[in-house]
């Protein structure tokens, strides 16, 4: 008899025990579907996402040309005045001609552009292609001290080119297109008059 409390005890804790494991607010249970695995990175594949985008555009020109031609031309023609023709005409005066002429070309044209643009823009991917590319895009606005600047950024990102810290470099995306935009108080400064486009487009030189 005694066995049999003991084993009834034992029977009813644990089925206690179990209805409050089930109860209870486990971080398991609240998962769903869209929960990334523990297990799994923090790096942009779905729609929605987002993404760093470190834009490095570095550009260099440097076109020289130069030319140096030369001509020279010396042409000249002695007569002595004998025909050979004793019985007509036995000889006409003398006469020496010379012509010298001379040509020549000199043209050096010198062009050199250097430009560089460092930043970093978060995007969203807008759009998955069917070979699992992503498509991205993005702006900025930087507002300091009513100097108003916009970064627009867009491009194809190629999953495998995503690093570890969910950002990519600019050089390694497609259609890869950066546009800045200025404006407010600074912006009358660094554009030029109506006056100097006009004389821009009339002036022939």
């Amino acid at each position: 008899m005694r066995n049999r409390i003991m084993l009834a005890v034992i029977v009813i804790s644990f089925l206690l025990n179990w209805s409050g494991c089930v109860l209870a607010d486990s971080i398991w249970a609240k998962r769903d579907n869209n929960t990334r695995s523990l297990y799994s990175d923090d790096v942009a594949r779905r729609i929605g996402d987002i993404l760093t985008v470190k834009i490095t555009e570095a550009s260099k020109v440097d076109n020289k040309a130069k030319r140096d031609l030369k001509k020279e031309t010396d042409k000249s023609t002695t007569f002595n005045g004998e025909l050979g023709i004793d019985h007509i005409l036995p000889s006409i005066p003398g006469f020496t001609m010379a012509a010298t002429s001379s040509n020549e070309l000199k043209g050096k044209a010198d062009y050199k552009d250097e430009r560089s643009f460092v930043d970093r823009v978060s995007v969203v991917v807008v759009d998955i292609l069917p070979n699992r590319n992503l498509v991205i895009m993005g702006m900025r606005d930087r507002n300091i001290s009513g100097d108003i600047q916009r970064i627009e950024v867009s491009g194809i990102v190629r999953p495998s080119d995503i690093e570890f810290d969910n950002s990519v470099k600019s050089e390694q995306i497609a259609n890869f297109r950066v546009v800045t935009k200025n404006s407010g108080v600074a912006e009358p400064y660094t554009r030029q008059g109506w006056l100097g486009r006009l004389f821009d487009i009339l002036w022939p030189f």
